[in-house]
């Protein structure tokens, strides 16, 4: 994966975050996308954390959004592998974050949010 275009899509996807534009934030997702994160496992619980499919990814994210109306990231660190980035990111409440993303064609094919563990 070319680190420059790693870096352009960060930068991106944390815009399109910000901007609460859940339309943009899908055009990089692949239609059936699979994407595991805690938060969705709390925000819809039935899913045991597993988002498959663009629509079903729309809909997880529009609640979620409902949730969190404050929502702003901030990019902190930036991780290149062969088709994957890992995206480390600090929330509006200060929490460090992190999405792995694996990418086919220039999109995402699957996702996995990540939360911090302290001891």
């Amino acid at each position: 994966m070319d680190k420059s275009w790693a870096l352009s899509f960060a930068d991106q996807w944390v815009r399109d975050w910000n901007s609460h534009d859940i339309k943009a934030v899908l055009a990089h997702f692949a239609d059936d996308v699979v994407f595991t994160s805690p938060l969705a496992a709390r925000v819809i619980p039935e899913s045991g954390g597993v988002v498959r499919g663009k629509e079903a990814l729309r809909a997880y994210w529009t609640q979620a959004f409902s949730q969190v109306p404050d929502l702003r990231l901030e990019l902190v660190s930036l991780f290149v592998g062969v088709s994957t980035v890992v995206i480390g990111f600090r929330n509006q409440k200060g929490d460090l974050r992190g999405e792995v993303l694996e990418f086919d064609n220039g999109l995402v094919v699957r996702g996995h949010a990540t939360d911090l563990v302290t001891g």
